[in-house]
């Protein structure tokens, strides 16, 4: 047993005192010297229940070895002599127990002075104003120090005088000082045993602080599920990380830019690719949630997860109501699919990396509450399959996170690699350069210590010397063998094996309190939860003038409109276009078939003219011309016409689609949904087709249609001359409307308007006068002209000067016989009115043949029943398929975010959307802040 002041001491605070490690392990409180019960329970926090579990204090009895030891008063009522005696005893322990100790003290203060003394003012130089960090230091040591009084123990000590009395002679020290130097030299085999002795030591005390602590974390969550049962009555409510992580999620959906005054603090996990920062987020998170691969870049994408305690260790997605079990494995592999396949989903085309955040709450016992964001790993080369801007895509999405003033940078370094090679440590020197919220993570220990031929380097690395970068703390940490099927249980023994067998630590070379990711993660959480409470209200002040400027500019600008965001507008516009839909069941048969028979005609009419009508008409044929007209509109009805029809048709539902909403916009309504309907018709449509089987149908009915001649009466009669009547004409106007732009101005026009003929126009003009003289001379001449007839007009107007090519003039023939070709079929026309009579008894040899007329009334006759059919197609089919394809339009569009802010755009909307999504954040955040108010 150690004897300090006169009172027994515990071989625990003789261990604690002894050694600079800084491992748990667990003493009884009863066997703890006073001022070490002390210490134990403000640390541990006995003395005030709601601190939480136990946290590591060895690192602070470390001090304990420096305090200076008293010799005790003499007794009242001995004689001079027994003091005497017992001063001399003193004096003699005191000499023993410094030559015993490993220090000595005098060629310490003598020797090693001006070296301490040198050393420290170069470290001073060196390292930063830490002032602003005194957080780090527990409230319960600064308590301390004000307690002890150094008047008082300075009084008590003796004075110097009869301190240098009672220490031995400097020379006879010097003189021992080679014999000391052998004696410590010849028991350095026996320390290092003492040492192993003491490792194990803390081994065996590791162990059942560790068995402790499980029990307790079972009992904690044996308390959490009776809380969830209510067996308490307490109404359940959202936890405080739970509430601020829904604000976070309401600010990345608001700007995923950071364009915005988002300053709330987060952890942003940052690192080099492959440098283990997945491992350390599943080592804090207790599970393997995350998908793996070796060597490929597997976060493609932010992921933000929110840790919480909770009775059961389950993930949650954002969005989804699953729970993923993570105490299963096909949960599990489930959980890292799912995540997969987000990442996946959310890079766009051409692209390796996305923006797009990815939230998942990871709840579970023991596990420390914080919100933290996996990034994309930093690359330098872009290789083979990667967009070509991968790169700085990735410096930009870091560089977004880590500018938040308030944001936690965990910087992660792999250990196993040179340090030279580290990218990441340059991007968060520049984005912390102090290094004041920045905490600096060494992976893969074990390979370096293995590796490298000097562990010191890793002891640069941690403190901080080695790297240009700045930062809170510095850890170490294990994350396994590297093998994919490890469990988290078998990564903590291991980690746990390999630095209490390290000689990183046993030659205190690292702190135990920089080891282990169980470490790290208690004071990440710290800093975070720190971080929070000093920049929460703040923030909320920020949205808080946001919100009021908003509101003014909305009262300003728009002071009779209601504030829909985005979602009701298009809920909104919906509405209307479904009402549009729906007006078109309203449309009068009469209506359809009058407007599908006027498209279908004009579709149509130019076909049958040049290709049915005027080859047959020319024959000059009776026999012929019926043959002809049959064979011709066989083949039309087989290839072309159904086609046609069905297009007309569809166009004509998009046109009464598109009238019903422009009548529909005369109604005051809201400009701002133009390009939401035009790009739901465009769609609708494209996505719309027609029955395949009206086709067949249509064309059976078609045939049949043009195959009846007999016309039963007279007004049948009339009105297929009528129409043959309007049909010419319209030809015939055409046909002089090209002849005129053929020959130019008349004599009148350019006496009038002051117009002149080109020289084409006077060539074709001369042609023109010729070729009439032509038809005058041979009226019922063919439709085409011989060679010599060519010859000669070209010699004709040679003779006259004008040099005219023969395919000028044959161009010329076909619009001039044209033209003399409608106008005698006019006429005929004319003569057929009294033709009826002829027709209906069937005078094949009577002078008058009204052919022609029979067509054009079978013609009609085809239009007005397919137009019909048509009709009868689109009230019974067409528009009620057509109403569905809006509604699945529709709701495609509104599961769009993205297709939703194209078309639904303009200040007015966004404001609104601004305005919704920074009252939410500030009702969010004022919520937050209260329950961070009662937790305190």
């Amino acid at each position: 047993m150690l004897r300090v002041g006169g009172k027994a001491g515990c071989m625990a605070c003789r261990n604690l005192v002894s050694t600079n490690m800084g491992v748990r392990f667990l003493v009884p409180l009863q066997k703890l010297h006073p001022l070490s019960r002390a210490i134990h329970h403000r640390y541990s926090g006995n003395a005030n229940p709601q601190r939480g579990p136990h946290r590591t204090a060895a690192r602070y009895f470390t001090s304990m070895s420096r305090l200076p030891m008293r010799p005790p008063k003499p007794p009242p009522g001995s004689g001079g002599r027994n003091y005497q005696q017992q001063r001399n005893f003193w004096v003699a322990r005191l000499a023993a127990r410094l030559l015993k100790l490993r220090y000595l003290f005098l060629g310490t203060a003598v020797g090693g002075g001006y070296t301490a003394k040198k050393t420290y003012d170069e470290w001073k130089d060196m390292l930063p104003d830490l002032s602003e960090y005194n957080w780090v230091i527990p409230d319960f040591v600064w308590e301390l120090s004000e307690q002890i009084d150094f008047d008082k123990l300075a009084k008590a000590l003796p004075e110097m005088e009869e301190i240098s009395k009672l220490l031995p002679d400097l020379d006879k020290i010097g003189e021992n000082f080679t014999f000391l130097k052998s004696l410590l030299s010849s028991d350095k085999e026996k320390v290092d045993q003492l040492q192993e002795e003491l490792l194990r030591t803390q081994l065996k005390y590791q162990r059942m602080l560790e068995r402790l602590e499980k029990e307790n974390k079972e009992l904690r969550k044996v308390v959490l599920q009776k809380d969830d049962k209510g067996i308490h009555q307490r109404k359940v409510k959202k936890s405080l990380i739970d509430l601020y992580s829904e604000v976070l999620d309401i600010l990345s959906d608001y700007d995923a830019n950071y364009n915005t005054q988002d300053h709330l603090p987060r952890v942003v996990v940052v690192g080099d690719q492959s440098a283990g920062k997945t491992s350390v987020l599943e080592m804090i998170a207790q599970a393997r949630i995350f998908p793996r691969g070796s060597g490929e870049m597997m976060t493609r994408s932010p992921v933000k997860v929110t840790l919480s305690e909770g009775p059961h260790h389950v993930a949650i997605f954002k969005d989804s109501g699953r729970e993923f079990d993570l105490t299963k494995e096909e949960d599990l592999s489930a959980l890292r699919h799912e995540i997969e396949l987000r990442m996946r989903k959310s890079v766009k085309e051409g692209q390796t990396v996305s923006s797009e955040t990815i939230s998942l709450s990871v709840k579970g016992p023991g596990i420390q509450r914080m919100v933290l964001v996996d990034l994309p790993g930093v690359i330098s080369t872009v290789t083979t399959g990667m967009a070509s801007d991968t790169k700085e895509t990735i410096f930009s999405i870091s560089k977004a996170y880590m500018q938040n003033p308030n944001a936690i940078i965990l910087c992660i370094q792999d250990g196993s690699v040179d340090a030279e090679r580290s990218i990441v440590t340059d991007l968060v020197s520049q984005m912390d350069p102090q290094g004041k919220r920045t905490i600096f993570v060494l992976t893969k220990v074990d390979l370096a210590e293995k590796n490298l031929a000097s562990p010191s380097r890793i002891q640069q690395i941690v403190e901080g010397k080695l790297f240009p970068m700045k930062a809170l703390g510095y850890f170490a940490v294990v994350t396994g063998k590297g093998s994919t099927g490890e469990s988290i249980e078998s990564i903590k023994d291991y980690e746990e094996d390999f630095f209490q067998s390290s000689r990183l630590l046993r030659d205190g070379m690292l702190k135990a309190h920089q080891v282990t990711t169980k470490n790290l993660s208690l004071a990440v959480s710290d800093c975070f939860w720190k971080m929070v409470r000093e920049s929460v209200e703040q923030q909320a002040d920020v949205f808080k003038a946001s919100r009021f400027n908003l509101e003014t500019e909305w009262k300003n600008n728009y002071p009779r409109l209601r504030e829909l965001d985005r979602n009701e507008l298009y809920e909104k516009a919906k509405n209307e276009i479904l009402d549009e839909v729906i007006s078109l069941s309203q449309v009068t048969p009469q209506h359809w078939e009058a407007i599908l028979q006027k498209k279908l005609w004009e579709r149509v009419s130019t076909h049958v003219i040049e290709n049915i009508y005027l080859p047959a008409a020319q024959t000059m044929d009776s026999g012929t011309f019926n043959t002809t007209v049959d064979i011709k509109l066989k083949q039309w009805t087989d290839k072309q016409l159904p086609h046609k029809a069905l297009e007309v048709a569809w166009e004509t539902l998009q046109e009464e689609f598109a009238r019903f909403m422009a009548e529909y916009k005369g109604k005051d309504q809201d400009d701002i949904f133009d390009k939401l309907k035009e790009a739901v018709k465009d769609e609708s449509i494209k996505r719309h087709k027609w029955n395949e089987r009206a086709m067949d149908s249509l064309r059976v009915i078609q045939h049949n249609a043009l195959e009846d001649r007999s016309i039963t009466d007279k007004p049948q009669w009339d009105a297929a001359i009528q129409f043959m009547e309007e049909t010419l004409q319209s030809r015939l106007k055409d046909t002089e409307s090209v002849i005129r732009d053929m020959v130019g101005p008349d004599w009148k026009e350019r006496w009038l308007n002051w117009k002149n003929r080109t020289a084409d126009q006077h060539i074709r003009n001369e042609t023109k006068n010729e070729l009439d003289r032509l038809l005058k001379l041979h009226d019922d001449h063919t439709a085409y002209l011989a060679n010599d007839e060519v010859t000669t007009v070209r010699k004709n107007l040679e003779g006259r000067g004008v040099e005219v090519d023969p395919v000028l003039i044959k161009d010329t023939w076909h619009q001039l016989y044209r033209r003399h070709f409608l106008q005698k079929a006019l006429a005929h026309c004319n003569l057929c009115k009294r033709g009826f009579y002829y027709y209906q008894r069937h005078f094949v040899d009577s002078e008058l043949e009204c052919n022609d007329v029979v067509l054009f009334w079978r013609i009609q006759r085809m239009l007005v029943i397919t137009a019909n059919t048509l009709r009868q197609q689109l009230t019974n089919n067409e528009v009620r398929r057509m109403e569905k394809n809006v509604k699945e339009v529709l709701e495609d569009f509104g599961e769009d975010t993205e297709k939703k802010t194209q078309l639904i755009t303009g200040r007015r909307v966004q404001l609104a959307e601004d305005l919704k999504k920074v009252r939410e954040i500030q009702e969010k955040l004022e919520a937050f802040i209260e329950a961070l108010h009662k937790e305190k």
